[in-house]
């Protein structure tokens, strides 16, 4: 089993994306590959969860309004 990975961030923690973040079709509206959010776009960090696999941090990010995203440490930083 893998260790859990301690989240870096939290919860109402404002970021911002460090990549593209494409549809990989968890937005069913949305093109598959549709950019969703653009390097430096700003958002808040809504929800902090775990990938139940890899036992990853999965952060919620609202990046507007009725967009939020499922990102990885790897993809935001925090401001």
């Amino acid at each position: 089993m893998i260790e859990p990975r301690i989240p870096r961030f939290q919860w109402g923690q404002r970021v911002k994306a460090l990549i593209d973040l494409h549809n990989d079709g968890s937005f069913p509206d949305a093109a598959i590959e549709a950019l969703l959010v653009s390097v430096g776009d700003v958002g808040e960090i809504v929800q902090v969860g775990t990938h139940t696999e890899e036992n990853l941090p999965i952060y919620l990010v609202e990046f507007g309004e009725r967009l939020v995203v499922g990102c990885l440490e790897e993809e935001i930083l925090p401001l």
